[in-house]
């Protein structure tokens, strides 16, 4: 796609005379040859992803498997095992399936700061601890006052982990990894996911309740090996703020001499009110929540939903399709990492847009042949092609986050990121729910399609606001040093 090809630091000013004509011709030789060649920056090796990470990444990735295996075994069985196994009514069960959402919003906002005051470290074991807490509290909940409670421990730990272990990871982590750090990330989490779905998909059993309690029981020692990478190797790995004054952005000043994100937010030490003000950062949330409105959201509910009561797809399909895009997610990943180093991430974002309004049309489609083979096979189209814009999504916006984030506020960058990803969480199901249950599913599909349109538009603000460093291009070669003897060309 033409979209993706922009890079940045490819086009030179005239030369003002013949000798400087030369120079940038150098220059221009040296750009052509680092963006063509797959051993460089431009375009890594796959083995590169790997070995490029320092040894902190690599004990970071290396336990997210098991820990989404534990997620994927109850991810899809909440409503079941509250519901059926429990007897819990069905109306109380939504509002206790509501409860870890709400409470995670709530506390965004104190995470933020407490991230950049005492370190990330120590919210990620907080979070890990309150996991296993809420799980066995749930495996072991008979009464719905119960199940609340362990329900509020899991918002917790569930709100807070995200901005912490983004914030920890960037902290450690050199800017131009980052962006694979995360794309790998979604990556196994995503297969983690997907080898825990199926496991306890062949495992539980309404009929026997003892299934349900040992699968809650298998997430909380999960929780276990990456609690155990932060106690032992990563024991001293505490990523702590240093004076605010001597903090900066990752993100290389432009060179029109814009004030970074930080100063126009109100120095290292800005409020969630400056931030959301900031024109830099305003857009960006604005992204966030409308990417996540469009995307996560409707497809853990509002895509289910209109599959099931528009295009009577079956249970059975609806399984199927979700397999169908963690599949391609894991299999598509990395070469897409390998293809989207040093472009523009907002260009990256724009085919994203795309991608997803197809995976929606498609959806839309199911309706037209309700019931059938047909619904089927386009819902599963419908969850693929929206996992490729996945793939797209995930090394992108963390990555510009924290590139125009500081050490001091990242904490609060991050949490605000996530606070409106939460907000989306909880509105787009009601009304995905409000449009289907009336019988408006096309004005339901049509807008998603507008969404995508709106999240193209933000962008390409977004590009216009940001460094270009933020937005992922590579920096132009610094040229060697003349060698002794050797003449060099006046400027």
């Amino acid at each position: 796609m033409r979209i993706l090809r922009g890079r940045g630091y490819r086009s030179s000013p005239p030369p003002r005379n013949p000798v400087e004509g030369c120079q940038w011709a150098v220059s221009d030789s040296i750009l052509v040859t680092t963006a063509d060649s797959d051993t460089q920056q431009g375009r890594p090796r796959l083995r590169e992803f790997w070995t490029d990470l320092p040894r902190e990444g690599k004990f970071l990735l290396s336990t997210i498997i098991i820990d989404f295996i534990g997620t994927g075994l109850v991810l899809p069985f909440a409503v079941i095992y509250l519901h059926e196994v429990r007897g819990f009514p069905l109306d109380r069960v939504g509002v206790l399936a509501a409860i870890p959402a709400i409470v995670g919003l709530l506390v965004l906002g104190p995470t933020g700061h407490v991230i950049d005051r005492v370190g990330a470290r120590r919210v990620i074991l907080a979070s890990f601890i309150g996991s296993i807490v809420g799980n066995i509290w749930l495996a072991f909940s008979t009464t719905e006052a119960s199940a609340a409670g362990a329900l509020v421990v899991m918002g917790f730990a569930g709100g807070v982990i995200w901005p912490a272990v983004q914030s920890f990871v960037s902290a450690i982590m050199p800017s131009h990894i980052r962006q694979r750090y995360f794309g790998m990330s979604f990556s196994l989490l995503n297969l983690g996911i997907g080898i825990g779905g199926m496991l306890g998909g062949t495992f539980v059993d309404v009929a026997r309740p003892e299934t349900f309690m040992a699968i809650y029981l298998i997430d909380a020692a999960t929780f276990l090996a990456p609690l155990a990478i932060y106690l032992g190797p990563l024991r001293h790995t505490d990523p702590r703020p240093g004076p605010a004054a001597d903090q900066g952005s990752d993100a290389t000043p432009d060179a029109t001499g814009e004030r970074s994100a930080t100063e126009v937010a109100g120095g290292a030490d800005p409020t969630y009110w400056r931030l959301v003000r900031d024109p830099r950062v305003a857009p960006l949330f604005a992204l966030t929540m409308v990417s996540a409105f469009v995307g996560y959201a409707q497809l853990n509910a509002g895509a289910v939903a209109f599959a099931r009561e528009v295009g009577l797809v079956s249970t059975q399909a609806v399984g199927y399709a979700f397999t169908v895009n963690t599949v391609l997610i894991v299999l598509f990943q990395l070469p897409v990492l390998q293809r989207i180093e040093g472009r523009r991430r907002t260009r990256v974002l724009l085919l994203m847009c795309v991608i997803w309004a197809v995976s929606w049309v498609a959806l839309g489609l199911t309706g037209a042949s309700p019931g059938g083979v047909a619904a089927a096979v386009l819902f599963a189209a419908c969850a693929g092609i929206f996992g490729l814009g996945e793939t797209l999504l995930q090394p992108t916006i963390p990555a510009i986050t924290n590139d125009l984030a500081t050490d001091a506020n990242r904490g609060r960058y991050n949490a605000l990121m996530a606070m409106g990803f939460q907000v989306s969480a909880i509105v787009a199901p009601i009304q995905a729910a409000w449009l289907i249950d009336r019988g408006l599913g096309a004005g339901y599909i049509g807008l998603l399609v507008a969404g995508c349109a709106v999240m193209a538009g933000l962008a390409l603000l977004v590009e216009r606001r940001i460094p270009a460093s933020a937005n992922g291009l590579l920096p132009p070669p610094v040229p060697e040093p003349a060698l002794p003897g050797r003449p060099t060309l006046p400027t």
